[in-house]
């Protein structure tokens, strides 16, 4: 139950921020912020955190640019599902095969789904002339992933019903985005 108190919350922040959630849970565990599972143990590896935040301090300056974050965010389609499902297993530590696929499976689609929320939301954002309100979205984003990936270290249940609430009203309001898009657009007989 704790595993999956922390692969929940650890997929939803991956979605949204995949370096920003592997640094963090490294930086806590390397500098002895929080003691995490054995199975975390290759996310504070000097390597594996330095390569995260060079990445971080690149999507950083991306996604501060309007039309380049969403060049950015179709690039991380393929990445972000793919880094949640590696979070997850890893988050599940040693099991079996069959309970590593599950999580896996359950990891990237959690990511996959806050990933194509925070695309969804940057491109609509990237309508607007001017710059700020990108800025705050992405703000928000890496403040959020980093915050969620604390609390899930250090209180996976809290973090896990915030994620689930939090995925529920993205589901929410995408079947009624939806619904509202089959209306507006019939489909026509042919």
């Amino acid at each position: 139950m704790n595993a999956l108190g922390r692969i929940i919350p650890f997929a939803f922040a991956s979605g949204l921020n995949l370096y920003a959630t592997v640094a963090a849970a490294g930086l806590c565990s390397r500098y002895g912020l929080v003691d995490l599972p054995d199975q975390f143990r290759a996310f504070d590896n000097p390597w594996v955190i330095g390569a995260a935040l060079a990445m971080y301090a690149v999507e950083f300056v991306a996604d501060k640019v309007p039309w380049v974050d969403t060049a950015w965010d179709a690039v991380h389609t393929v990445i972000r599902p793919i880094g949640g499902a590696v979070v997850a297993v890893s988050a599940l530590g040693h099991s079996t095969p069959s309970a590593q696929a599950i999580a896996a499976l359950l990891g990237g689609s959690i990511a996959m789904t806050t990933h194509l929320t925070k695309a969804g939301t940057r491109a609509a954002a990237n309508t607007s002339p001017e710059p700020f309100s990108n800025w705050a979205l992405s703000f928000a984003e890496d403040i959020f992933a980093v915050g969620l990936t604390w609390v899930a270290v250090q209180h996976p249940l809290l973090a896990t019903i915030v994620a689930v609430v939090l995925l529920a009203i993205i589901v929410a309001v995408g079947s009624f985005v939806f619904r509202a898009l089959r209306r507006r657009f019939p489909k026509r007989a042919a």
